[in-house]
């Protein structure tokens, strides 16, 4: 049954907070929040567990109000063990439960790597589709917050190259809402990487249309579908989850200029959409890829060969990269040295090999 509660402006607002037909500014952050209630409402073999993300709310509150209303059994703090969190994640999902887990930060998911590689990502394939895991690995990643030792890290890559998984990267308020219920609906897993830095992102947005759109069948699909985020003609910029903020800033600073640059939000990293982006650069002839991992065998690299691969008779221009640099992550006060910026994604542009 939907509970309701008395909205700030006098109307009734249902579960997510949102009176129905008002579009609101909604955080990225809870829009999470509201994705994972009304999957919980929805499902009852959902359930979300991991280190304080009960009656705290997780470290960044995206679990926030869960256990009020699911109770323990749904939503319930762990260990601080993550290869015990993964663990019996894998047990639930191999009878009949839809675990959600959270590892807190990225770099804290390491010591449950052993058991994702060996076991999440290979168990379908095993026992030859006979038993199958849908869960769904909730990571904070990447920079932009700070974050000391062991808080910030970009791990896409490490994942991505495992087949069995499936890896996606929102960017956005309504993707962050859609994508993580569509994958919480995966029947495979998922690792769901949500970028630290846009938790407090906010868009205009209606939650509870957001809702209606996604349990009627009637949201496109996102796995393995990327989106032009901003049209153009010159050159394209190829980016997914923390820098296409990024990436959509030097687009804006290069229209100033008189350049147009299309960009591509890949939101989902595996499944790959060749099709979307393999379109945009051979409407462009140009490329760059930007990403916030090191850029040494890379997500980025991988994704410079297919385009390479596949556009090569439509290059006017090298594809280029601009990403961190290849070392261990920097402290707080040297991550704005690390991170793409607009700078450096306009001076990689300049470097396309334009005709005077």
């Amino acid at each position: 049954m939907t509970q309701t509660t008395e909205a700030p402006t006098g109307g009734v607002a249902d579960r997510t907070g949102a009176v129905p037909g008002k579009r609101v500014t909604s955080t990225f952050a809870r829009a999470l929040n509201a994705a994972l209630a009304d999957s919980m409402a929805a499902d009852a073999s959902v359930l979300m567990f991991g280190e304080d993300v009960g009656p705290l709310g997780g470290v960044f509150r995206i679990t926030d109000g869960l256990t009020a209303r699911f109770g323990e059994e749904r939503c319930f703090d762990t260990p601080l063990a993550e290869a015990g969190i993964m663990g019996m994640a894998i047990g639930m999902a191999m009878n009949g439960m839809k675990p959600v887990v959270e590892m807190q930060f990225d770099a804290f998911a390491y010591p449950a790597f052993e058991q994702v590689v060996s076991h999440v990502a290979k168990m379908p394939n095993r026992t030859k589709g006979r038993v199958r895991l849908p869960l769904v690995i909730r990571i904070p990643y990447a920079g932009g917050i700070g974050g000391v030792e062991h808080h910030c890290d970009s791990s896409e890559a490490y994942y991505a190259h495992t087949p069995g998984l499936t890896v996606l990267a929102p960017a956005t308020v309504r993707d962050a809402y859609f994508m993580l219920r569509e994958a919480i609906a995966s029947p495979d897993p998922v690792v769901f990487l949500e970028p630290k830095k846009l938790y407090w992102s906010k868009e205009e947005v209606d939650l509870a249309e957001l809702r209606r759109t996604f349990e009627a069948g009637q949201a496109p699909r996102r796995i393995g579908k990327a989106v032009v985020a901003r049209p153009g003609t010159d050159a394209t910029l190829i980016s997914y989850g923390p820098s296409v903020p990024t990436a959509l800033a030097a687009a804006a600073a290069a229209a100033e200029e008189g350049r147009s640059i299309e960009v591509i939000d890949l939101r989902s990293i595996v499944p790959f959409d060749d099709e979307t982006v393999c379109a945009s650069v051979r409407r462009t002839g140009r490329a760059v890829v930007v990403a916030e991992a090191p850029g040494f065998v890379s997500v980025a690299s991988e994704i410079v060969a297919r385009v390479q691969e596949r556009c090569f008779h439509s290059l006017a221009a090298p594809v280029l990269r601009v990403t961190g640099f290849d070392i261990p992550y920097p402290s707080p006060k040297l991550e704005h040295f690390y991170l793409p910026s607009v700078d450096r994604i306009l001076d990689a542009v300049d470097d396309l090999q334009w005709e005077d």
